[in-house]
């Protein structure tokens, strides 16, 4: 019975998302890709699979790719852009040094040029990537529009408008607000941290200044883990590689990884919204979905204001 349910829901899903995006938003399509490389979505979804086989790690390395490309310059694959001599680019900023998955998207690329060049955009690629991902970890299923092209510009400097993991709750409602995004909205993102790990550079301060929001319990292990150093790992929650939605029952129980996440429990704004999820993992699904689909949307560029790339490392 509960399985039905939740083939139901996705089914509901996929129309809605239809509904709001088949015929285009921005100039983007569902089919964008039906007849110019029809093969496209298979040769990527094939490629993140057979990459998450071997490391299902990267699943969360993917999606949070997608986010730091799009919360940038809009959804435009600039944070795949090498640094040159030049010019120092985003994937070069603190806040990015840990991005992984780069050569998941080369190979998608490879395959997609040998099939269709030209075609396929490297944003694209990542946002079909990012929601491939999602499903393979045992997140909803959804389409997104298709038919970003690719940005000119990968600035250092513009990182800074990342929001940072010391942001109180107000900070990343403001944060979010400037690209479009509500506060429910910003809370189901948030939840794409039931997936992967954050090194204890991320989370150590809250350890040296006594955090009130953090378990005791909890800071110990922490402690335990920063005593390999900065670049230890912690997972967010007990399914590191499973997306669902036990994030949000760790902040109910104050084992929130960073000072960002428990702020979404221990204000009053949000809280409401973290125990929803917490107890409806379906709702948590579909409200996650409809605001990727809408981040994938961001600033996308179209026509002479981008460009398909040859190689998703470097500008044409």
């Amino acid at each position: 019975m509960a399985m039905a349910y939740l083939v139901s829901l996705f089914m509901v899903m996929e129309m809605i998302a239809i509904s709001r995006f088949g015929f285009g938003v921005d100039g983007l399509r569902m089919d964008y890709y039906m007849m110019s490389c029809p093969l496209a979505e298979f040769i990527v979804k094939n490629t993140v699979n057979r990459a998450l086989q071997d490391d299902p790690t990267l699943a969360a390395a993917l999606v949070r790719m997608h986010f730091h490309d799009c919360f940038i310059e809009g959804c435009d694959g600039s944070v795949l852009i090498d640094s040159t001599k030049d010019n120092k680019a985003e994937k070069d900023s603190p806040g990015n040094l840990s991005l992984r998955g780069y050569e998941v998207i080369d190979d998608a690329k490879e395959q997609l040029e040998e099939q269709c060049s030209g075609i396929v955009s490297c944003a694209d690629i990542v946002a079909m990537a990012a929601r491939d991902a999602v499903f393979w970890a045992g997140g909803p299923v959804y389409d997104i529009p298709k038919g970003r092209r690719d940005g000119r510009r990968s600035k250092i400097e513009d990182t800074i408008n990342l929001p940072f993991p010391s942001f109180n709750t107000s900070q990343l409602i403001q944060a979010f607000g400037r690209r479009g995004f509500s506060a429910q909205e910003m809370v189901a993102l948030s939840g794409a941290h039931t997936l992967g790990v954050a090194r204890c550079s991320s989370f150590k301060s809250r350890l040296s200044n006594a955090d009130p929001t953090l378990d005791s319990d909890f800071a110990k292990i922490l402690s335990q883990t920063c005593s390999a150093g900065d670049n230890a790992v912690q997972r967010f929650d007990f399914t590191p590689n499973t997306f669902d939605n036990y994030y949000f029952n760790t902040l109910i129980r104050r084992n929130g990884l960073l000072f960002s996440d428990q702020q979404l429990y221990a204000t009053p704004r949000t809280r409401a919204i973290v125990n929803g999820y917490a107890m409806n993992q379906a709702m948590f699904f579909f409200d996650f979905q409809q605001a990727m689909v809408k981040m994938g949307t961001l600033d996308v560029k179209e026509g002479p204001n981008g460009e398909v790339r040859e190689n998703c490392r470097k500008i044409n």
